[in-house]
């Protein structure tokens, strides 16, 4: 299989496939079947927030591996349902959102509390649901860009969801009042025995200069540290694409956050699997997960991209991958087999743990 997964990378086989980064892997809490038991086991999550973890861990085709292969779709809020849908209209109906992840061979199934709502008594015992619970709405003209609550963490209690997820935009100049928000329904949620996904974005203006720094290893690395802060279980992020972002952003007379050079120079390289690495460090060292976003579709690139990230989150530490557009934005069968090809990365014992 890895020489399959070699062609795929095409020319970046030899330098994701044997690199090997700053910080060793010995200083990580890494994914495995055992993970509840030999990582979470330590915390104060409850019998049953540590139960329905496992239910996460132990359902798809990765499931007792230790990784997570998770089916996003919110895009229907977040980028208009028209925008989202056109490509492949059967998705509009909430039910083949959840067909797909289950033919995908998904360890979870993520939307909205109505899309979760509408199908519940039909699913919501045959495959695990990651209920948001805020998004980002465009109606408002102009566009601002904020998280609004759209559903409480008891209606997702209630319709039996196995945990519960939520966006902060840290950066932002709403972000105070979001980790307010989601640090109390995360409180709450593990109260009912619910585990905790954040997705873990950044987002200013300010942020896009001679690169966007959105992506930056360590302005995403500080959004990590700060979501397992508030308690998240496991950290939604985008890939890192470069590094640098404090340094960018402290040019001239401004003055911005804290940083030091040595998170450049011994912490990290400009490599992709040192700079995810650097994101799964500031996740406790891996005490939460991270899973890492599969992005936008881009047509023929989208399988030999999904598959590269998953290289690049499972050698570095991480804990799989939540793809969304990649896999709903084409013919159903067309989305189960680029599912299928990122899990194949997790379940292929020669993709080592850099």
């Amino acid at each position: 299989m890895k020489k399959n997964i070699a062609g795929i990378l095409g020319s970046d086989a030899e330098s994701l496939l044997n690199h090997t980064p700053k910080i060793p892997k010995e200083h990580l809490h890494l994914p495995g079947p055992d993970f509840i038991d030999r990582v979470m086991a330590d915390s104060d999550r409850s019998p049953a927030v540590l139960r329905n973890m496992q239910s996460l861990f132990s359902h798809g085709r990765l499931a007792n591996s230790g990784y997570l292969s998770i089916l996003p779709v919110d895009q229907g809020i977040e980028h208009s349902a028209g925008a989202s849908f056109a490509k492949n209209p059967i998705y509009f109906d909430p039910e083949n959102i959840v067909k797909l992840a289950m033919e995908g061979g998904c360890n979870a199934v993520s939307s909205t509390i109505g899309v979760h709502a509408s199908i519940a008594r039909k699913y919501a015992h045959r495959i695990p649901f990651l209920v948001k619970l805020n998004h980002n709405e465009l109606m408002t003209y102009p566009n601002t860009f904020d998280q609004i609550r759209f559903g409480s963490v008891q209606q997702a209690f209630d319709m039996g969801a196995t945990a519960i997820g939520a966006t902060i935009y840290f950066g932002s100049e709403e972000s105070n009042r979001q980790i307010v928000e989601v640090a109390e329904m995360f409180e709450y949620a593990h109260e009912l025995g619910m585990p905790t996904v954040l997705w873990c974005y950044t987002r200013n203006g300010a942020f896009k200069g001679d690169k966007d720094h959105h992506t930056a290893a360590d302005l995403t690395g500080q959004a990590n540290h700060l979501g397992v802060t508030i308690k998240a279980d496991i950290i939604k992020q985008k890939l890192p694409t470069h590094n640098g972002g404090y340094k960018a952003l402290n040019m001239g007379d401004s003055s911005y956050g804290k940083f030091d050079e040595r998170m450049y120079s011994d912490l990290a390289t400009d490599h992709p699997i040192d700079l995810c690495r650097y994101q799964i460090m500031n996740n406790y060292m891996g005490r939460a997960g991270l899973i890492n976003s599969g992005g936008a579709s881009s047509g023929a690139s989208d399988l030999a991209d999904a598959v590269r990230t998953a290289v690049i989150n499972k050698r570095a530490g991480g804990t799989g991958l939540i793809s969304g557009r990649k896999a709903f934005q084409r013919p159903m069968q067309e989305g189960v087999e680029l599912l299928n090809a990122i899990q194949d990365v997790y379940l292929d014992t020669t993709v080592t743990v850099a």
